[in-house]
């Protein structure tokens, strides 16, 4: 079959390899589509960062490695072992590798487990037709959510995952700095999760008006002053919680000047050198950053119910391609700006 297969910084081909076989307790998936990661930028532009150049601890694989983590799928087969699952199920992907014995899996929390792995970057991936996951990585898609929101799952969850962090609740107001893919998911998971007043903080024009046309309200942080409308829209009250999706040290600042007394910033960015955070900002105010990392089963269940409901549209900032297109219209138009989020179908003929 074709997949996409990563050999370290600037090499990725598209190159024959043998279909994955099922195992015990696994299940083969017919991709529907998989969607390219900020991470697999990164692994692309600068790695390798997570993808291992020695055995993982918990798969055993190094690279070269098929990519892509965030895909749905149909099953077309089952291993010995697995029960409740049938070929043609349509399934969202939950791709964590996790031990299960470190002091954070045992608490629950294998979201941060000491030897976390990915499906797609610490073994081979869905940037391909076939792939094969454990079965405890299966969410089922109900009839009413298409395989492509089904792919928008993983990244969805993450953004979840962190507005949930926040600790909000209807009538709250909430800030998301940053309206690519994560931060469009933090405001779909926040007006999810009952609240009205969530502003959307993005420099960027083309971003805000994909982002509007979805029906949030948007701050442009070059034309007004951010901290300045926060403290008067909340009559000095501030932000009950703020988000950080895009990275950069102006908006980790900024977003400090807008958080109300003992609120959290929540950080869901990746950031890729060390930033001067005004910690004064912290202690006066005794309020906090929260990280938030990756996500758990109830954040893909939850988000899939909100996508059952019709609380998510791709409409404006999705784009869709083929296998074959995956460096051009893909890697290179994501890396450039001009495409939001791309998910990659499988069965799509190439453009050329």
């Amino acid at each position: 079959m074709r997949a996409a297969v990563y050999y370290g910084p600037n090499e990725l081909e598209i190159t024959d390899v043998d279909e994955p076989q099922v195992g015990p307790g696994e299940v083969k998936i017919e991709v529907g589509f998989n969607g390219i990661c900020g991470t697999d930028l990164h692994e692309y532009y600068a790695g390798p960062i997570f993808i291992p150049t020695e055995p993982h601890a918990l798969t055993g694989q190094q690279l070269p490695l098929v990519m892509g983590h965030e895909f749905s799928g149909t099953i077309t087969e089952v291993g010995s072992g697995v029960s409740g699952w049938a070929p043609g199920d349509r399934v969202a992907v939950e791709p964590l590798y996790r031990c299960d014995k470190c002091p954070s899996c045992r608490a629950g929390n294998y979201n941060i487990c000491a030897d976390i792995g990915f499906h797609g970057l610490m073994s081979d991936g869905a940037m391909a037709k076939y792939t094969v996951v454990p079965q405890r990585m299966l969410h089922r898609l109900p009839d009413n959510v298409s395989l492509e929101l089904g792919a928008l799952v993983e990244p969805m969850s993450v953004a979840y995952h962190a507005a949930a962090l926040g600790d909000v609740h209807p009538g709250d107001t909430a800030l998301v700095f940053g309206a690519g893919p994560i931060g469009i998911g933090l405001w779909f998971a926040l007006t999810g999760m009952g609240l009205d007043d969530v502003h959307v903080v993005e420099p960027s024009a083309t971003r805000r008006a994909a982002v509007e046309a979805l029906g949030a309200k948007t701050l442009d942080p070059t034309a007004i002053d951010v901290p300045g409308f926060v403290a008067e829209a909340t009559a000095g009250r501030g932000a009950d919680a703020a988000y950080d999706a895009a990275g950069v040290e102006a908006s980790v600042q900024t977003a400090l000047g807008c958080v109300g007394a003992r609120k959290p910033l929540v950080s869901v960015a990746i950031y890729e050198k060390p930033l001067t955070t005004p910690l004064l900002n912290l202690v006066m105010n005794e309020s906090r950053i929260q990280g938030s990392l990756c996500y758990t089963s109830a954040d893909y269940e939850a988000v899939i119910d909100l996508m059952a409901q019709g609380r998510y549209d791709t409409t404006g900032w999705v784009s869709t391609i083929a296998l074959d297109d995956v460096l051009d219209e893909g890697f290179e138009a994501l890396h450039a700006g001009t495409k939001m989020k791309v998910l990659i179908d499988p069965a799509l003929a190439a453009t050329r």
